[in-house]
């Protein structure tokens, strides 16, 4: 058995911005229905990472895969539209917007008719409009927020924000999910709930993520692989337990000053 061909990979990544370097030379592989987590002391370049993977910034050097297509230099547009999805730090949602319009919002990419005229149900985009919301429906019932499909975005308390946002990203359809800071934020209960619900996204889509999280017992429990960065090289990589005993990663986080 042959085997399966990483769904996203960097290699050689190198981001500078002026005379300050980013990333230098940072590889990274995701496979199909892996959790890699990318981790770092504060300015490793985690967030850098992450914005060169999703289309946000091109690196000077290097390269990054997506399904085996060169990725690096399209839109962001065209990017989501291949099937990467991403969730940032903070929310990015329409407050004075229901739940339920905020994730629609997410189907944009697989739409024909315009999202103005899908939420006035005007003529063939009614047809349209129904089918899209057969699968908002099952990413509200999966992220268990049923009870609060018709309130206002504005009116819920953070952690259901971000549950919020993360169906929104789940409407895309995506074939990769990026998370950046997804915890950020929140208090521990808050936590626990966003974690168990994307170990649910995992078994229900089988869909590969990357995550990046200041939270090392979030990032120990759900991940399958952990790449650590610092000043912008990566140190180490490997499972859990191989990072939580790794000297070179230990004086990362516990040497000399703040980052």
């Amino acid at each position: 058995m042959h085997a399966r061909a990483p769904v996203l990979t960097a290699q050689g990544i190198r981001l500078a911005f002026g005379g300050v370097v980013a990333l230098n030379d940072v590889s990274v592989t995701v496979g199909a229905d892996e959790l890699v987590a990318i981790i770092g002391p504060n300015g490793a370049g985690k967030t850098s990472l992450m914005n060169c993977l999703s289309g946000f910034y091109r690196p000077q050097k290097g390269e990054v895969r997506f399904n085996g297509n060169l990725i690096s230099g399209k839109s962001v547009h065209d990017i989501a539209r291949l099937g990467l999805a991403r969730t940032f730090q903070g929310t990015h949602i329409f407050s004075g917007m229901t739940v339920i319009e905020n994730i629609m919002v997410g189907r944009h990419i697989h739409m024909k008719s315009s999202i103005p005229a899908a939420f006035l149900h005007f003529g063939p985009a009614r047809a349209e409009e129904f089918r899209h919301r057969e699968v908002v429906e099952e990413i509200i019932e999966l992220l268990e927020i049923q009870s609060i499909r018709h309130q206002p975005v504005g009116s819920l308390g953070y952690g259901l924000r971000k549950r919020v946002d993360l169906g929104r990203a789940l409407a895309q359809e995506p074939k990769i999910l990026l998370m950046d800071e997804p915890m950020a934020g929140m208090n521990t209960e808050e936590k626990e709930d966003l974690a168990r619900f994307v170990l649910d996204v995992r078994e229900a889509r089988s869909i590969p993520v990357v995550l990046v999280e200041h939270d090392m017992g979030v990032v120990m429990d759900l991940a399958d692989r952990i790449v650590v960065l610092d000043f912008g090289r990566k140190i180490a990589e490997g499972t859990p337990k191989q990072i939580q005993t790794d000297p070179v990663v230990l004086k990362a986080y516990l040497g000399e000053g703040d980052r």
